[in-house]
Protein backbone atom coordinates (compact mmCIF):
# COMPACT_ATOMS: atom_id res chain seq x y z
CA UNK A 1 0.00 0.00 0.00
CA UNK A 2 1.26 3.47 -0.89
CA UNK A 3 0.03 5.33 2.21
CA UNK A 4 -0.08 4.57 5.87
CA UNK A 5 -3.24 3.28 7.50
CA UNK A 6 -4.28 5.81 10.13
CA UNK A 7 -6.12 4.42 13.13
CA UNK A 8 -7.35 5.30 16.59
CA UNK A 9 -7.02 2.44 19.06
CA UNK A 10 -9.72 1.83 21.69
CA UNK A 11 -8.89 -0.81 24.31
CA UNK A 12 -8.41 -1.29 28.02
CA UNK A 13 -7.10 -4.61 29.45
CA UNK A 14 -3.89 -6.52 28.97
CA UNK A 15 -5.30 -8.66 26.15
CA UNK A 16 -5.40 -5.52 23.98
CA UNK A 17 -1.78 -4.49 24.59
CA UNK A 18 0.10 -6.70 22.16
CA UNK A 19 -1.99 -5.56 19.18
CA UNK A 20 -1.30 -1.91 20.05
CA UNK A 21 2.41 -2.61 20.35
CA UNK A 22 2.44 -4.52 17.05
CA UNK A 23 0.62 -1.70 15.25
CA UNK A 24 3.27 0.74 16.41
CA UNK A 25 6.00 -1.54 15.00
CA UNK A 26 4.30 -1.81 11.61
CA UNK A 27 5.70 0.68 9.08
CA UNK A 28 2.51 1.24 7.12
CA UNK A 29 0.33 1.89 10.19
CA UNK A 30 0.06 5.14 12.15
CA UNK A 31 -1.61 5.02 15.58
CA UNK A 32 -2.97 8.55 15.99
CA UNK A 33 -4.31 8.18 19.54
CA UNK A 34 -5.48 5.73 22.18
CA UNK A 35 -8.82 5.83 23.98
CA UNK A 36 -9.18 3.75 27.14
CA UNK A 37 -11.19 3.58 30.34
CA UNK A 38 -10.54 5.91 33.32
CA UNK A 39 -8.14 4.86 36.06
CA UNK A 40 -9.83 2.80 38.78
CA UNK A 41 -9.08 1.74 42.38
CA UNK A 42 -7.39 -1.66 42.54
CA UNK A 43 -5.83 -4.01 45.08
CA UNK A 44 -6.16 -4.13 48.83
CA UNK A 45 -5.18 -0.49 49.23
CA UNK A 46 -7.66 0.62 46.56
CA UNK A 47 -5.04 2.85 45.01
CA UNK A 48 -5.84 4.31 41.60
CA UNK A 49 -4.44 2.09 38.84
CA UNK A 50 -4.01 2.75 35.15
CA UNK A 51 -5.51 0.43 32.54
CA UNK A 52 -2.72 -1.66 30.95
CA UNK A 53 -3.38 -0.05 27.56
CA UNK A 54 -2.82 3.43 29.01
CA UNK A 55 0.49 2.41 30.56
CA UNK A 56 1.69 0.97 27.25
CA UNK A 57 0.48 3.95 25.23
CA UNK A 58 2.47 6.34 27.43
CA UNK A 59 5.57 4.18 26.97
CA UNK A 60 5.03 4.32 23.21
CA UNK A 61 4.54 8.10 23.26
CA UNK A 62 0.93 8.01 22.03
CA UNK A 63 -1.67 10.53 23.15
CA UNK A 64 -4.17 8.92 25.54
CA UNK A 65 -7.79 9.87 26.29
CA UNK A 66 -9.85 8.42 29.16
CA UNK A 67 -13.46 9.49 28.83
CA UNK A 68 -16.04 8.42 31.37
CA UNK A 69 -18.37 8.12 28.38
CA UNK A 70 -16.97 8.53 24.89
CA UNK A 71 -20.47 9.09 23.52
CA UNK A 72 -21.01 12.16 25.69
CA UNK A 73 -17.56 13.74 25.43
CA UNK A 74 -18.11 16.41 22.78
CA UNK A 75 -14.57 17.76 22.93
CA UNK A 76 -13.08 14.30 22.51
CA UNK A 77 -15.29 13.56 19.51
CA UNK A 78 -14.05 16.73 17.83
CA UNK A 79 -10.47 15.72 18.58
CA UNK A 80 -11.04 12.26 17.12
CA UNK A 81 -12.47 13.78 13.94
CA UNK A 82 -9.34 15.88 13.55
CA UNK A 83 -7.18 12.77 13.05
CA UNK A 84 -8.98 11.92 9.80
CA UNK A 85 -8.45 8.23 10.66
CA UNK A 86 -9.19 5.40 8.28
CA UNK A 87 -10.28 3.07 11.09
CA UNK A 88 -11.11 2.92 14.75
CA UNK A 89 -9.89 -0.40 16.17
CA UNK A 90 -11.54 -1.72 19.33
CA UNK A 91 -10.38 -4.61 21.54
CA UNK A 92 -12.16 -5.02 24.88
CA UNK A 93 -12.67 -1.27 25.18
CA UNK A 94 -15.53 -1.55 27.66
CA UNK A 95 -17.88 1.20 26.46
CA UNK A 96 -20.76 1.15 23.99
CA UNK A 97 -20.07 3.32 20.93
CA UNK A 98 -22.79 5.57 19.55
CA UNK A 99 -23.58 5.91 15.87
CA UNK A 100 -21.94 9.34 15.98
CA UNK A 101 -18.67 7.73 17.08
CA UNK A 102 -18.93 4.97 14.49
CA UNK A 103 -19.34 7.52 11.69
CA UNK A 104 -16.03 9.27 12.48
CA UNK A 105 -13.47 6.96 10.78
CA UNK A 106 -13.53 6.96 6.98
CA UNK A 107 -13.64 3.18 6.57
CA UNK A 108 -15.46 2.25 9.76
CA UNK A 109 -14.77 0.75 13.19
CA UNK A 110 -13.38 -2.79 13.40
CA UNK A 111 -13.87 -4.73 16.59
CA UNK A 112 -11.92 -7.86 17.50
CA UNK A 113 -14.22 -10.27 19.33
CA UNK A 114 -12.85 -13.36 21.05
CA UNK A 115 -15.25 -15.94 19.64
CA UNK A 116 -16.55 -17.35 16.39
CA UNK A 117 -19.47 -14.98 15.95
CA UNK A 118 -22.42 -15.18 16.17
CA UNK A 119 -21.47 -17.61 18.95
CA UNK A 120 -20.75 -16.07 22.37
CA UNK A 121 -21.72 -12.46 21.85
CA UNK A 122 -21.15 -10.38 24.95
CA UNK A 123 -18.64 -9.66 27.69
CA UNK A 124 -17.17 -13.06 28.53
CA UNK A 125 -16.63 -15.18 25.41
CA UNK A 126 -13.23 -16.64 26.35
CA UNK A 127 -14.22 -18.07 29.72
CA UNK A 128 -17.66 -19.19 28.53
CA UNK A 129 -16.17 -21.27 25.72
CA UNK A 130 -13.97 -23.14 28.20
CA UNK A 131 -16.75 -23.39 30.78
CA UNK A 132 -18.99 -25.05 28.18
CA UNK A 133 -16.32 -27.57 27.22
CA UNK A 134 -15.76 -26.27 23.70
CA UNK A 135 -12.88 -27.79 21.76
CA UNK A 136 -12.66 -24.96 19.23
CA UNK A 137 -13.16 -21.20 19.49
CA UNK A 138 -11.49 -18.32 17.71
CA UNK A 139 -11.47 -14.62 16.94
CA UNK A 140 -13.68 -12.59 14.65
CA UNK A 141 -13.14 -9.13 13.25
CA UNK A 142 -16.36 -7.30 12.47
CA UNK A 143 -17.54 -3.89 11.43
CA UNK A 144 -19.02 -2.49 14.63
CA UNK A 145 -22.71 -1.63 14.58
CA UNK A 146 -25.09 -0.32 17.23
CA UNK A 147 -26.19 -3.82 18.22
CA UNK A 148 -23.80 -5.55 20.63
CA UNK A 149 -21.47 -7.82 18.59
CA UNK A 150 -23.97 -7.86 15.72
CA UNK A 151 -21.82 -6.26 13.01
CA UNK A 152 -20.90 -7.79 9.65
CA UNK A 153 -18.01 -10.26 9.81
CA UNK A 154 -14.72 -9.30 8.15
CA UNK A 155 -12.39 -12.20 9.02
CA UNK A 156 -12.43 -15.29 11.25
CA UNK A 157 -9.62 -17.42 12.65
CA UNK A 158 -10.15 -20.62 14.64
CA UNK A 159 -8.23 -21.65 17.77
CA UNK A 160 -8.15 -25.14 19.30
CA UNK A 161 -8.88 -25.39 23.03
CA UNK A 162 -6.85 -28.09 24.78
CA UNK A 163 -8.02 -29.89 27.93
CA UNK A 164 -5.43 -28.06 30.04
CA UNK A 165 -6.02 -24.55 28.69
CA UNK A 166 -7.28 -21.92 31.15
CA UNK A 167 -8.95 -18.62 30.36
CA UNK A 168 -5.59 -16.91 30.83
CA UNK A 169 -3.90 -19.30 28.40
CA UNK A 170 -6.58 -18.77 25.77
CA UNK A 171 -6.46 -15.00 26.21
CA UNK A 172 -2.71 -15.09 25.51
CA UNK A 173 -3.25 -17.07 22.31
CA UNK A 174 -5.90 -14.59 21.18
CA UNK A 175 -3.65 -11.66 22.03
CA UNK A 176 -0.83 -13.21 20.00
CA UNK A 177 -2.87 -13.36 16.78
CA UNK A 178 -4.95 -10.21 17.22
CA UNK A 179 -2.74 -7.78 15.32
CA UNK A 180 -2.30 -10.07 12.31
CA UNK A 181 -6.01 -10.62 11.74
CA UNK A 182 -6.75 -6.92 12.32
CA UNK A 183 -4.08 -5.79 9.86
CA UNK A 184 -5.37 -8.28 7.28
CA UNK A 185 -8.89 -6.96 7.88
CA UNK A 186 -7.92 -3.31 7.44
CA UNK A 187 -5.89 -3.93 4.29
CA UNK A 188 -8.55 -6.18 2.82
CA UNK A 189 -11.24 -3.54 3.31
CA UNK A 190 -9.08 -0.72 1.96
CA UNK A 191 -8.05 -2.71 -1.12
CA UNK A 192 -11.52 -4.11 -1.72
CA UNK A 193 -10.38 -7.72 -1.33
CA UNK A 194 -12.76 -8.43 1.55
CA UNK A 195 -16.53 -8.09 1.52
CA UNK A 196 -18.02 -8.16 5.04
CA UNK A 197 -20.67 -10.84 5.56
CA UNK A 198 -23.80 -10.36 7.71
CA UNK A 199 -24.05 -12.63 10.74
CA UNK A 200 -26.66 -15.35 11.05
CA UNK A 201 -28.47 -13.66 13.92
CA UNK A 202 -30.83 -16.59 14.55
CA UNK A 203 -27.78 -18.68 15.53
CA UNK A 204 -26.48 -16.21 18.11
CA UNK A 205 -25.49 -17.36 21.60
CA UNK A 206 -24.41 -15.15 24.47
CA UNK A 207 -21.57 -14.91 27.01
CA UNK A 208 -22.62 -12.92 30.08
CA UNK A 209 -20.39 -12.38 33.09
CA UNK A 210 -20.43 -15.15 35.69
CA UNK A 211 -22.63 -14.80 38.74
CA UNK A 212 -21.38 -15.58 42.25
CA UNK A 213 -23.58 -18.68 42.23
CA UNK A 214 -21.92 -19.95 39.05
CA UNK A 215 -18.52 -19.69 40.73
CA UNK A 216 -19.40 -22.30 43.37
CA UNK A 217 -18.62 -25.89 42.44
CA UNK A 218 -21.53 -28.30 42.31
CA UNK A 219 -20.04 -31.73 42.93
CA UNK A 220 -23.18 -33.43 41.63
CA UNK A 221 -22.00 -32.41 38.16
CA UNK A 222 -19.54 -34.56 36.22
CA UNK A 223 -15.80 -34.38 36.84
CA UNK A 224 -15.37 -33.16 33.27
CA UNK A 225 -17.82 -30.28 33.80
CA UNK A 226 -16.07 -29.27 37.02
CA UNK A 227 -12.67 -29.42 35.33
CA UNK A 228 -13.96 -27.07 32.62
CA UNK A 229 -15.37 -24.75 35.27
CA UNK A 230 -12.08 -24.58 37.18
CA UNK A 231 -10.15 -23.83 33.96
CA UNK A 232 -12.65 -21.18 32.91
CA UNK A 233 -12.86 -19.36 36.24
CA UNK A 234 -9.24 -19.72 37.36
CA UNK A 235 -8.55 -18.73 40.10
CA UNK A 236 -12.14 -18.15 41.27
CA UNK A 237 -13.87 -21.55 41.39
CA UNK A 238 -14.99 -21.95 45.02
CA UNK A 239 -16.34 -24.56 47.37
CA UNK A 240 -16.45 -25.18 51.12
CA UNK A 241 -14.67 -27.74 53.23
CA UNK A 242 -16.44 -27.53 56.55
CA UNK A 243 -16.66 -23.81 57.24
CA UNK A 244 -13.55 -22.96 55.21
CA UNK A 245 -13.90 -21.41 51.78
CA UNK A 246 -11.49 -23.09 49.37
CA UNK A 247 -10.51 -22.03 45.86
CA UNK A 248 -9.87 -25.04 43.62
CA UNK A 249 -7.08 -24.14 41.21
CA UNK A 250 -5.88 -27.16 39.24
CA UNK A 251 -7.91 -30.28 38.51
CA UNK A 252 -8.33 -33.11 36.07
CA UNK A 253 -11.16 -35.54 35.36
CA UNK A 254 -9.78 -39.07 35.73
CA UNK A 255 -11.04 -42.65 35.36
CA UNK A 256 -11.37 -44.96 38.34
CA UNK A 257 -8.32 -46.90 37.23
CA UNK A 258 -6.24 -43.80 38.01
CA UNK A 259 -7.02 -44.11 41.72
CA UNK A 260 -4.17 -45.15 44.03
CA UNK A 261 -3.44 -48.86 44.29
CA UNK A 262 -5.53 -50.56 46.95
CA UNK A 263 -8.40 -48.06 46.79
CA UNK A 264 -11.70 -49.98 46.74
CA UNK A 265 -13.39 -47.54 44.37
CA UNK A 266 -16.50 -49.66 43.81
CA UNK A 267 -17.33 -49.70 47.51
CA UNK A 268 -16.36 -46.08 48.08
CA UNK A 269 -18.29 -44.67 45.15
CA UNK A 270 -21.46 -46.43 46.21
CA UNK A 271 -21.35 -45.32 49.84
CA UNK A 272 -20.05 -41.73 49.92
CA UNK A 273 -21.65 -38.50 48.81
CA UNK A 274 -20.57 -36.26 45.95
CA UNK A 275 -17.64 -34.08 46.96
CA UNK A 276 -16.15 -36.70 49.26
CA UNK A 277 -12.36 -37.11 49.22
CA UNK A 278 -12.04 -40.82 48.50
CA UNK A 279 -8.26 -41.12 48.19
CA UNK A 280 -4.96 -39.27 48.15
CA UNK A 281 -1.46 -39.95 46.89
CA UNK A 282 1.77 -38.00 46.37
CA UNK A 283 0.18 -36.07 43.49
CA UNK A 284 -3.02 -34.87 45.11
CA UNK A 285 -6.61 -35.72 46.07
CA UNK A 286 -9.33 -37.79 44.41
CA UNK A 287 -12.90 -36.59 44.84
CA UNK A 288 -16.20 -38.23 43.96
CA UNK A 289 -18.48 -36.30 41.60
CA UNK A 290 -21.87 -36.96 40.05
CA UNK A 291 -20.05 -38.69 37.22
CA UNK A 292 -16.42 -39.72 37.43
CA UNK A 293 -13.51 -38.81 39.68
CA UNK A 294 -12.05 -35.31 40.02
CA UNK A 295 -8.33 -35.16 40.75
CA UNK A 296 -7.33 -31.98 42.60
CA UNK A 297 -3.70 -30.95 42.40
CA UNK A 298 -3.61 -27.41 43.83
CA UNK A 299 -5.95 -25.25 45.87
CA UNK A 300 -6.05 -22.14 48.06
CA UNK A 301 -7.82 -22.14 51.43
CA UNK A 302 -9.23 -18.79 52.49
CA UNK A 303 -6.56 -16.64 54.13
CA UNK A 304 -3.69 -18.85 52.99
CA UNK A 305 -1.38 -19.12 50.01
CA UNK A 306 -1.81 -21.46 47.07
CA UNK A 307 -0.60 -24.94 47.98
CA UNK A 308 -0.63 -28.51 46.81
CA UNK A 309 -3.84 -30.32 47.66
CA UNK A 310 -1.82 -33.06 49.34
CA UNK A 311 -0.02 -30.59 51.63
CA UNK A 312 -3.37 -29.14 52.62
CA UNK A 313 -4.87 -32.59 53.22
CA UNK A 314 -1.96 -33.59 55.46
CA UNK A 315 -3.25 -31.07 57.96
CA UNK A 316 -6.66 -32.74 58.15
CA UNK A 317 -7.47 -35.29 60.84
CA UNK A 318 -9.69 -37.25 58.44
CA UNK A 319 -10.60 -36.96 54.79
CA UNK A 320 -14.01 -35.33 54.61
CA UNK A 321 -16.19 -33.78 51.94
CA UNK A 322 -16.16 -30.65 49.79
CA UNK A 323 -19.49 -28.97 49.32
Amino acid sequence: MSKKIKLVFLGTPKIACKALEDFCKTEDIEVCAVVTQPDKPAGRGHKMAEPPVKTLAKELGIEVFQPVSIRKDVQLLEKLRSYNADFFITIAFGQILSQEVLYIPKMGTINLHASLLPEYRGANPIARAIFDGKKVTGVTTMLTSIGVDEGDIVKVEKIDITDEMTTTDLAIKISDIASDILIESMKGLLEGNITPVPQEHDKATFAPKFTKEEMFIDFSKSAFEIQNMVRALYPKANCYYGDTLVKILETKAVDTYALPTGCDCTNLLSTVENGAIIAKDKNGLYVKTGEGILFIKTLKPEGKKEMSALAWACGLKTLGCFR
